[in-house]
């Protein structure tokens, strides 16, 4: 075996291992996220206030805020906010709910640059159970072969940092809180598009997503029982381009970091978990193909 004997900075690979860099990568692969997590909050959060001398019930939190979840710190809830997106990746991820035995748990995959391969899981399967690619009749599928898709989610995982307008905590104080990285993980139809939309923008002008921001702003869309749920409204500024200095190479890295170690920890327990799955009749799996997922959903 060839020993390296000069540093090139060109060859990160090779030195890496050369240096002993990779051991401590390996050693980092199952600590918890770090990274803050942004969604949409649909309800509005109660709270009390003095009104004319009386403690009174009041919203505090309306529905259709933005929410950042700090990990191991506060949360913080905002009417709109300021994105600087870096990535995106795609996944599959199945909520199961637990028991008096079982806490509630996520199925999920791998991310990756698309959905149009098969992803494994972290309980040892593929796509957390959706049949590979498409159905050729739907009305033909048993009712729990259904249910089971229309349980999974597409997932786009959107990466950036983010400032939110106007702050506040729980209570609806008012705070300040710095620009912030994040993963936002995008499983609502409309919002999965909006946003997609965006990334497709950026691609015909043959530009990269941390060159802009966006402005995202929520409207409400309201349900037949009388409650309500929120979508992202964003606008793209093109106006303005970014400047990729330092600390936003550095971020990127980060994100990368990121995503190679989740991947590595959902590749781990797949290989801890496949064998519960080697008696699943792949036969049966594979008949049914070609429909479009949005046929359903």
């Amino acid at each position: 075996m060839n020993q390296v004997t000069a540093i090139d900075t060109n060859n990160f690979a090779v030195m890496a291992q050369a240096m002993g860099m990779n051991a401590e990568s390996s050693q980092n692969t199952s600590k918890a996220s770090t990274l803050a997590r942004l969604r949409i909050h649909h309800t509005p959060i109660m709270g009390q206030q003095e009104i004319k001398g009386k403690m009174k019930n009041v919203e505090v939190i309306s529905g259709g805020a933005y929410k950042l979840d700090i990990p191991d710190g506060p949360t913080y809830y905002a009417e709109g906010a300021t994105i600087r997106p870096f990535l995106q990746r795609f996944m599959y991820k199945k909520f199961i709910k637990g028991n008096d035995n079982t806490a509630n748990r996520f199925l999920k995959t791998v991310m990756a640059i698309d959905l149009n391969n098969d992803m494994k899981d972290n309980e040892g399967g593929f796509n957390c159970g959706k049949p590979a690619g498409f159905i050729k009749d739907w009305a033909a599928l048993p009712d729990h072969m259904k249910e089971l898709i229309k349980s999974i989610k597409r997932v786009r995982a959107l990466f950036g940092t983010v400032e939110l307008i106007n702050p506040t905590d729980e209570s609806g104080n008012a705070v300040d809180v710095d620009s912030t990285a994040f993963i936002w993980e995008i499983d609502n139809r409309d919002a999965f598009k909006t946003l997609g939309d965006q990334f497709t923008k950026l691609s015909k002008m043959q530009r990269l997503p941390p060159q802009h921001d966006i402005s995202c702003t929520t409207s409400e869309v309201p349900l037949p029982n009388g409650s309500s749920f929120y979508v992202p409204e964003v606008e793209l500024n093109l106006g303005t381009t970014l400047e990729m200095d330092n600390g936003t190479q550095e971020v990127f890295a980060n994100f990368m970091a990121w995503i190679e170690n989740y991947n590595t920890y959902i590749l781990n327990s797949w290989d801890e978990n496949m064998h519960k799955n080697e008696d699943v009749d792949t036969d049966t799996v594979e008949e049914f193909v070609d429909i479009n997922e949005e046929d359903f959903v």
